[in-house]
């Protein structure tokens, strides 16, 4: 299985949204999701390259295995 790597926060977004993740607002930089079954909110900083340990927190947070990462990954 490939490396997560950074990437920009807009794919980040559509991936997180594609399983269910919602806009729920906006702190400065930092858009918060709310996912049904989530623990707490997924926070995805609008930066250039999201690092590796943000998107890994987002989707242990949000209950994403990293098989069904890449495959949304895919199709954005």
């Amino acid at each position: 299985m490939p490396r997560i790597t950074p990437i920009h926060w807009r794919k980040l977004l559509k991936v997180l949204e594609m399983e269910g993740a919602i806009v729920v607002g906006q702190t400065g930089d930092h858009i918060e999701l709310k996912k049904p079954g989530a623990i707490r909110r997924l926070v995805v900083p609008r930066y250039k390259n999201i690092p590796v340990f943000i998107i890994e927190n987002n989707l242990k947070t949000a209950g994403i295995s990293r098989q069904r990462y890449f495959e949304l990954l895919r199709k954005v």
